[in-house]
């Protein structure tokens, strides 16, 4: 089937072959995306929505939408690369792609493709090749700045680069991870997983995209998702152009959308009804596991007992209880039950997304009541310290001096520290990420975090267009890397699990501010607007904010004495750890 441009220009706009295995999502592109990304959605009846009239949406959609909105995209020198994959770490919008092809993959490459050796022990039969997908990529430039000043990519006019849209095409199409390759939990391993996360609305160089799309990742096979409304529910869930998608075998996060004011609640919600179905699962399985007089299925019952709270192990043994399932369900009624809520089976990775605005402000009460019930639910929060969606209102999350609306002459609130009353609960897995700053660290909590069987919280800083960044967003990883050196933001993880057995909770991951704070402020319109509008004010609120920023990391190192195992004062349990 094909998707015929309405002129020959706009060939690009989607793309043009429908790969013929998701009968339902091609139907929506053809019925709906298509007549909509050329101005005819007013001529579409009812009728068409009929398949949707429950407000789902098939994953995947985004990837038909080629804009090709950037007048530059990045150039790869594979002579000049090392490999690094950082590039593809930061990307905002996932369309530049490390991939490690066999013999067979690279001879079916399109003939302009410029894979070479791949580099690194165990790695020699491979070929690499990071791809780029000029239609699908914003210009922002934020890879370049990544490069390690290698020099390997380079902004080029987009229509010099147009050869590479096929090559990016198949490879997304064609080529996964290797078995054996380098771990998900490093940084070079994690980007040859599909981002499940691709090709959003979100504005270039977007912070907030960037962290999403690096733990679909990780866990976005068996992730589901409950997002508060703001950015994140605009570049998340446009109608019918989905940008979340799926892997080779179908499988993607499950999204809905909540309202500011609930989506904790919402979150919570989803996360006890799947327990409860899963619950009653495993209660079955236990009982086939001790009477099933048929050894395939007793093994892979008791494996997947012996993995349920382990969501990388339990995929495998629900795969394989599932297989038995298959071959024995005509006689065995309860394996039919497992088959017919398969999709409940594997243990599922719970994340609630949201901004400042909704997770300091609005819904704090439910967040506070979701990192209280100990159960082992996911938090990120997208910190842009401001209402970065409705047009820039200060939160609780925005700093003293900083300008928006309802602040016009700087706001005089010190910004909330939401991480530490997380962490007084004991039982909380908490941290504070830059990207920019240390991508290991980021990669280290998200990972940290969704393993952690209690509540986690994230907090991600994520410079924002509202923010006025110097040389704009293209800036925005390096603006977090001058965030932490400079003492404006402070990295640390906060891991019960290190209580529990005598090593200290909190690793303060930032080192000793050493950078010009003032002249890290200055760099960002927010600020030096009150700066040119008054400058004896600004100067004030300027310095008051440095030393609250330092004072919040003098406590932190305090704090952190306060838990070495020979100062503490408190146990496990006296702290709310159970177990």
């Amino acid at each position: 089937m094909k998707i015929q441009p309405a002129n020959q220009k706009d060939q690009y706009t989607f793309k043009l072959n429908l790969k013929g295995n998701n009968p339902k999502l091609e139907t929506m592109v053809d019925k709906i995306m298509y007549p909509i990304g050329h101005m005819d959605g007013n001529k579409l009846p009812v009728s068409a929505f009929s398949d949707h009239a429950d407000g789902t949406y098939e994953l995947g959609a985004a990837q038909y939408e080629k804009r090709g909105v950037a007048v530059e995209v990045p150039e790869w020198d594979p002579d000049l690369c090392i490999q690094c994959n950082r590039c593809a770490f930061v990307c905002p919008h996932a369309a530049i792609r490390p991939f490690a092809l066999d013999d067979t993959e690279t001879a079916a490459l399109p003939d302009q493709a410029k894979a070479v050796p791949m580099k690194g022990r165990g790695m020699e039969g491979y070929h690499y090749i990071q791809a780029i997908s000029p239609l699908d990529c914003m210009g922002c430039s934020v890879c370049t700045d990544a490069c390690l000043k290698s020099g390997a990519l380079t902004m080029k006019p987009r229509e010099t680069q147009m050869d590479q849209q096929p090559v990016f095409d198949y490879l997304v199409d064609h080529v996964d991870k290797k078995p054996g390759m380098m771990k998900d939990s490093t940084v070079k391993g994690s980007q040859f997983k599909k981002p499940l996360l691709e090709f959003s609305g979100s504005c270039a160089g977007c912070a907030e995209t960037t962290y999403a799309r690096l733990i679909t990742q990780l866990f976005g096979d068996r992730m589901f998702i409950s997002n508060a409304t703001g950015c994140s529910s605009i570049w998340g869930g446009p109608a019918a152009t989905c940008p979340y998608t799926t892997t080779f075998d179908h499988k993607g996060p499950a999204w809905t959308n909540s309202l500011f004011e609930d989506n904790a609640e919402n979150g919570f919600g989803l996360y006890l009804g799947q327990r409860a179905i899963r619950e009653r699962l495993i209660g079955t399985i236990k009982e086939i596991a001790e009477s099933s007089d048929q050894e395939d299925i007793t093994e892979a019952a008791d494996g997947f007992l012996q993995t349920k709270d382990d969501g990388n192990a339990n995929k495998a043994a629900a795969e394989e209880l599932l297989r038995q399932a298959n071959r024995f369900a005509d006689q065995d009624l309860r394996l039919q039950k497992i088959l017919d809520n398969k999709d409940y089976l594997e243990k599922k990775s719970i994340w609630i997304f949201g901004g400042d605005g909704w997770a300091y402000d609005i819904d704090f009460a439910g967040l506070d009541h979701v990192i209280a019930s100990g159960e082992d639910i996911n938090i990120f929060v997208f910190d842009t310290e401001v209402y970065s969606n409705t047009g820039g209102q200060i939160s609780k999350a925005s700093r003293i001096g900083q300008v928006a609306q309802f602040a016009a002459s700087g706001n005089q609130r010190a910004k909330k520290k939401l991480a530490e009353i997380a962490m007084v609960y004991g039982n909380v897995y908490v941290a504070q990420v830059a990207m920019g700053a240390d991508m290991n660290q980021t990669l280290k909590a998200i990972t940290e975090a969704e393993s952690y069987h209690g509540p986690s919280l994230i907090i991600g800083y994520s410079p924002c267009e509202m923010h006025g960044i110097k040389g704009g967003m293209a800036n925005a990883q390096n603006e977090m890397k001058l965030a932490v050196e400079t003492g404006y933001w402070h990295n640390f993880r906060f891991d019960p699990r290190n209580l529990a057995i005598g090593k200290n909770p909190l690793m303060i991951d930032s080192r000793e501010p050493k950078g010009n704070y003032a002249d890290f402020i200055k760099n960002e319109n927010r600020y030096t607007r009150l700066q040119r509008s008054f400058p004896d004010r600004a100067a004030e609120l300027f310095q008051e904010a440095e030393s609250i920023s330092k004072e919040r990391y003098a406590h932190l190192k305090k704090l952190q004495a306060f838990f070495e195992p020979e100062n503490a004062v408190v146990t496990a349990n006296e702290s709310g750890l159970k177990g």
